[in-house]
Protein backbone atom coordinates (compact mmCIF):
# COMPACT_ATOMS: atom_id res chain seq x y z
CA UNK A 1 0.00 0.00 0.00
CA UNK A 2 2.90 2.38 0.72
CA UNK A 3 4.24 2.16 -2.82
CA UNK A 4 0.80 2.83 -4.32
CA UNK A 5 0.40 5.97 -2.21
CA UNK A 6 3.87 7.11 -3.20
CA UNK A 7 3.08 6.70 -6.91
CA UNK A 8 -0.21 8.52 -6.52
CA UNK A 9 1.42 11.38 -4.64
CA UNK A 10 4.16 11.67 -7.22
CA UNK A 11 1.57 12.09 -9.98
CA UNK A 12 -0.24 14.79 -8.02
CA UNK A 13 3.03 16.61 -7.35
CA UNK A 14 3.83 16.49 -11.08
CA UNK A 15 0.61 18.35 -11.85
CA UNK A 16 1.25 20.93 -9.11
CA UNK A 17 4.96 21.48 -9.90
CA UNK A 18 5.26 20.63 -13.61
CA UNK A 19 8.42 22.73 -14.13
CA UNK A 20 9.85 22.49 -10.63
CA UNK A 21 10.00 18.72 -10.06
CA UNK A 22 12.74 16.46 -11.37
CA UNK A 23 12.90 12.67 -10.93
CA UNK A 24 16.11 11.06 -9.83
CA UNK A 25 14.66 7.56 -9.47
CA UNK A 26 11.26 5.93 -8.80
CA UNK A 27 11.49 6.84 -5.14
CA UNK A 28 13.75 9.87 -5.30
CA UNK A 29 13.04 13.34 -6.74
CA UNK A 30 13.75 16.99 -6.05
CA UNK A 31 11.57 20.08 -6.16
CA UNK A 32 12.88 23.60 -6.76
CA UNK A 33 11.25 26.23 -4.57
CA UNK A 34 11.34 29.89 -5.55
CA UNK A 35 11.21 32.15 -2.51
CA UNK A 36 9.15 35.33 -2.41
CA UNK A 37 11.39 38.10 -1.13
CA UNK A 38 9.98 41.54 -0.14
CA UNK A 39 10.25 44.13 -2.90
CA UNK A 40 12.42 46.40 -0.72
CA UNK A 41 15.30 43.96 -0.95
CA UNK A 42 18.23 45.81 -2.56
CA UNK A 43 20.80 43.04 -2.83
CA UNK A 44 20.74 43.10 -6.63
CA UNK A 45 20.05 39.36 -6.79
CA UNK A 46 16.92 37.69 -8.15
CA UNK A 47 14.65 35.58 -5.93
CA UNK A 48 16.73 32.70 -4.52
CA UNK A 49 15.87 29.09 -5.34
CA UNK A 50 16.28 26.18 -2.95
CA UNK A 51 16.07 22.50 -3.85
CA UNK A 52 14.20 20.04 -1.62
CA UNK A 53 15.44 16.50 -2.14
CA UNK A 54 12.86 13.83 -1.25
CA UNK A 55 13.47 10.11 -0.90
CA UNK A 56 10.57 7.81 -0.11
CA UNK A 57 11.30 5.19 2.50
CA UNK A 58 9.70 1.76 2.17
CA UNK A 59 7.01 2.53 4.75
CA UNK A 60 6.28 6.14 3.74
CA UNK A 61 3.81 7.80 4.52
CA UNK A 62 3.63 5.86 7.78
CA UNK A 63 7.17 7.05 8.47
CA UNK A 64 9.01 10.23 7.58
CA UNK A 65 10.62 10.63 4.14
CA UNK A 66 14.35 11.36 3.86
CA UNK A 67 14.81 15.10 3.19
CA UNK A 68 17.78 17.20 2.15
CA UNK A 69 18.35 20.79 1.01
CA UNK A 70 20.70 22.37 -1.52
CA UNK A 71 21.04 25.22 -3.98
CA UNK A 72 21.48 25.13 -7.72
CA UNK A 73 25.18 24.64 -8.51
CA UNK A 74 25.25 27.89 -10.52
CA UNK A 75 23.21 29.93 -8.04
CA UNK A 76 24.92 33.13 -6.75
CA UNK A 77 25.54 33.45 -3.04
CA UNK A 78 22.53 35.10 -1.44
CA UNK A 79 23.44 37.45 1.44
CA UNK A 80 20.58 36.45 3.74
CA UNK A 81 20.67 32.68 3.24
CA UNK A 82 23.49 30.17 3.57
CA UNK A 83 22.32 26.62 2.99
CA UNK A 84 25.50 25.08 4.40
CA UNK A 85 24.81 26.65 7.80
CA UNK A 86 21.01 27.05 7.62
CA UNK A 87 20.12 23.56 6.36
CA UNK A 88 19.98 21.90 9.78
CA UNK A 89 17.75 24.64 11.18
CA UNK A 90 15.36 24.56 8.22
CA UNK A 91 15.05 20.77 8.13
CA UNK A 92 14.52 20.64 11.88
CA UNK A 93 11.72 23.20 11.50
CA UNK A 94 9.84 20.61 9.38
CA UNK A 95 9.74 18.01 12.18
CA UNK A 96 6.39 19.17 13.66
CA UNK A 97 4.78 19.08 10.20
CA UNK A 98 6.10 15.56 9.56
CA UNK A 99 4.82 14.36 12.93
CA UNK A 100 1.36 15.84 12.36
CA UNK A 101 1.01 14.26 8.91
CA UNK A 102 2.29 10.72 9.48
CA UNK A 103 0.05 8.26 7.65
CA UNK A 104 -0.87 10.88 5.02
CA UNK A 105 0.74 12.22 1.87
CA UNK A 106 2.74 15.18 3.15
CA UNK A 107 5.24 16.36 0.52
CA UNK A 108 3.14 19.31 -0.70
CA UNK A 109 2.62 20.42 2.91
CA UNK A 110 6.36 20.08 3.57
CA UNK A 111 7.19 22.20 0.51
CA UNK A 112 4.78 24.94 1.65
CA UNK A 113 6.09 24.87 5.22
CA UNK A 114 9.72 24.94 4.08
CA UNK A 115 9.01 27.90 1.80
CA UNK A 116 7.34 29.85 4.61
CA UNK A 117 10.07 29.06 7.15
CA UNK A 118 12.87 30.03 4.77
CA UNK A 119 11.18 33.29 3.81
CA UNK A 120 10.62 34.07 7.50
CA UNK A 121 14.31 33.46 8.22
CA UNK A 122 15.35 35.80 5.41
CA UNK A 123 12.82 38.45 6.47
CA UNK A 124 14.16 38.33 10.03
CA UNK A 125 17.72 38.91 8.82
CA UNK A 126 16.62 41.70 6.52
CA UNK A 127 14.84 43.37 9.45
CA UNK A 128 18.03 43.25 11.51
CA UNK A 129 20.02 44.87 8.70
CA UNK A 130 17.37 47.56 8.21
CA UNK A 131 17.29 48.26 11.94
CA UNK A 132 21.07 48.76 11.97
CA UNK A 133 20.90 51.02 8.92
CA UNK A 134 18.05 53.07 10.40
CA UNK A 135 19.96 53.44 13.67
CA UNK A 136 22.99 54.69 11.77
CA UNK A 137 20.88 57.17 9.78
CA UNK A 138 19.19 58.37 12.97
CA UNK A 139 22.58 58.90 14.60
CA UNK A 140 23.81 60.89 11.60
CA UNK A 141 20.62 62.95 11.63
CA UNK A 142 21.00 63.71 15.34
CA UNK A 143 24.61 64.76 14.84
CA UNK A 144 23.57 67.02 11.96
CA UNK A 145 20.77 68.57 14.03
CA UNK A 146 23.15 69.30 16.88
CA UNK A 147 25.12 71.55 14.51
CA UNK A 148 22.09 73.84 14.26
CA UNK A 149 20.55 73.51 17.72
CA UNK A 150 23.70 73.43 19.82
CA UNK A 151 24.07 71.65 23.13
CA UNK A 152 20.95 71.61 25.34
CA UNK A 153 21.44 73.74 28.49
CA UNK A 154 21.20 71.76 31.71
CA UNK A 155 22.42 72.51 35.21
CA UNK A 156 25.51 70.39 34.58
CA UNK A 157 26.36 71.99 31.23
CA UNK A 158 25.80 75.51 32.66
CA UNK A 159 28.09 74.87 35.64
CA UNK A 160 30.74 73.46 33.32
CA UNK A 161 30.47 76.52 31.06
CA UNK A 162 30.69 78.90 34.06
CA UNK A 163 33.83 77.20 35.37
CA UNK A 164 35.47 77.49 31.99
CA UNK A 165 34.41 81.13 31.59
CA UNK A 166 35.77 82.12 35.00
CA UNK A 167 39.03 80.36 34.27
CA UNK A 168 39.34 82.29 31.01
CA UNK A 169 38.77 85.57 32.87
CA UNK A 170 41.42 84.70 35.47
CA UNK A 171 43.94 83.77 32.78
CA UNK A 172 43.19 87.01 30.92
CA UNK A 173 43.70 89.06 34.12
CA UNK A 174 47.05 87.36 34.80
CA UNK A 175 48.16 88.03 31.23
CA UNK A 176 47.06 91.69 31.42
CA UNK A 177 48.91 92.26 34.71
CA UNK A 178 52.06 90.65 33.33
CA UNK A 179 51.94 92.89 30.26
CA UNK A 180 51.37 95.98 32.45
CA UNK A 181 54.34 95.08 34.67
CA UNK A 182 56.53 94.58 31.60
CA UNK A 183 55.51 97.97 30.17
CA UNK A 184 56.17 99.68 33.54
CA UNK A 185 59.64 98.15 33.75
CA UNK A 186 60.44 99.37 30.24
CA UNK A 187 59.29 102.91 31.13
CA UNK A 188 61.42 102.98 34.31
CA UNK A 189 64.45 101.70 32.45
CA UNK A 190 63.99 104.38 29.78
CA UNK A 191 63.62 107.10 32.40
CA UNK A 192 66.78 105.96 34.20
CA UNK A 193 68.71 105.89 30.92
CA UNK A 194 67.59 109.43 30.05
CA UNK A 195 68.61 110.73 33.45
CA UNK A 196 72.01 109.07 33.16
CA UNK A 197 72.57 110.65 29.76
CA UNK A 198 71.74 114.09 31.13
CA UNK A 199 74.36 113.68 33.86
CA UNK A 200 77.10 112.64 31.41
CA UNK A 201 79.53 115.01 29.77
CA UNK A 202 79.70 115.26 26.04
CA UNK A 203 82.85 113.17 25.98
CA UNK A 204 81.20 110.39 28.06
CA UNK A 205 78.21 110.41 25.76
CA UNK A 206 80.52 110.14 22.76
CA UNK A 207 82.54 107.31 24.33
CA UNK A 208 79.38 105.33 25.10
CA UNK A 209 78.19 105.82 21.53
CA UNK A 210 75.13 107.81 22.63
CA UNK A 211 75.84 110.66 20.23
CA UNK A 212 77.32 110.77 16.77
CA UNK A 213 81.05 111.35 16.35
CA UNK A 214 82.07 114.82 15.36
CA UNK A 215 83.98 115.14 12.11
CA UNK A 216 87.66 115.53 12.98
CA UNK A 217 88.26 118.11 10.30
CA UNK A 218 85.41 120.27 11.55
CA UNK A 219 86.88 120.09 15.05
CA UNK A 220 90.30 121.10 13.70
CA UNK A 221 88.81 124.04 11.80
CA UNK A 222 86.99 125.18 14.91
CA UNK A 223 90.19 124.90 17.00
CA UNK A 224 92.31 126.81 14.40
CA UNK A 225 89.71 129.54 14.15
CA UNK A 226 89.55 130.02 17.90
CA UNK A 227 93.36 130.05 18.16
CA UNK A 228 93.65 132.63 15.35
CA UNK A 229 91.08 134.92 16.95
CA UNK A 230 92.84 134.62 20.28
CA UNK A 231 96.22 135.45 18.70
CA UNK A 232 94.83 138.44 16.84
CA UNK A 233 93.38 139.80 20.05
CA UNK A 234 96.78 139.65 21.71
CA UNK A 235 98.63 141.48 18.90
CA UNK A 236 99.66 145.09 19.55
CA UNK A 237 100.65 147.52 16.89
CA UNK A 238 103.90 149.43 17.49
CA UNK A 239 104.83 152.66 15.68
Amino acid sequence: MGREEQTEEREVLGSIFPDEITDVSETDFRISIELDIPSDDDTGFGPPLILLHVTYTENYPDEAPILDLSLLPSAPKYPYLNISTDKTHLLTSLTPTVTENLGMQMIFTLVSTLKENTEALIAERQAVVRAVQEAQLLKLEEEENRKFHGTPVTRETFLEWRRGFRQELEEEEVRRKAEAETDEKKKKQGQIAREERKAMTGRELWEKGLVGKVDEEEECDEVDSETLESGVGKLTVTT
